[in-house]
């Protein structure tokens, strides 16, 4: 438990730094654009691959990681049908399109919806507090960012008809390599099962 609270320490933390505009622009004043982006990018990865092993931890070691509620079975058919939005809004916070601009700020969209659905199905403590943190992230970040009037890296730009395409077929893709191989791979439990 302790390596998934560390992880999540670590990866939320560095990413409330832009929120703070004075902090953020503080930082990148002293090591320039490119040396802020890749201490965000490296201590991101880290607090990343801390919170997949120690929740993978926690998947092996049911004694450590008690069962608080026992959701019904139709919760984990709600996860699977939730998850192919939400593989679609995180493919397009990188493409240009109208979904990127109506969403506007799919990345949040896609945080939210993933966290709400695997709490929803999944009643033991890991889970709890693992998808509990991404969603009062996603939420306070969120209203941080209309606050700050921030768009994004894509800011306002659509882009043509046929990206809209590349990010429901990329979507739809990444949600069906999740379904059968990744999820099992890196967390250790079947979305099928």
């Amino acid at each position: 438990m302790l390596l998934l609270v560390i992880g999540l320490v670590v990866f939320l933390s560095i990413h409330l730094v832009p929120s703070n505009v004075e902090l953020r622009n503080g930082l990148v004043a002293r090591f320039g654009d490119t040396g802020y982006k890749a201490f965000f990018t490296i201590v991101s990865l880290i607090g990343f691959v801390i919170i997949v092993f120690g929740f993978h931890k926690l998947q092996l070691h049911p004694g450590k990681n008690p069962q608080l509620w026992y959701p019904p079975v139709w919760c984990r058919h709600l996860v699977v049908a939730f998850m192919l939005p939400a593989m679609i809004a995180l493919v397009a916070a990188y493409v240009p399109s109208r979904i990127h601009t109506m969403l506007r700020h799919p990345m949040l969209v896609a945080i939210k919806i993933w966290a709400l659905a695997h709490l929803i199905a999944n009643g033991d403590l890991g889970s709890l507090i693992l998808f509990g943190s991404f969603l009062a992230f996603a939420v306070y970040d969120r209203i941080s960012l209309k606050k700050r009037g921030s768009l994004g890296p894509l800011g306002t730009k659509t882009g043509p008809a046929i990206n809209d395409v590349i990010v429901i077929a990329g979507g739809t893709a990444l949600y069906i390599v999740f379904l059968l191989w990744a999820h099992v791979y890196l967390i250790g439990v079947s979305p099928l099962s």
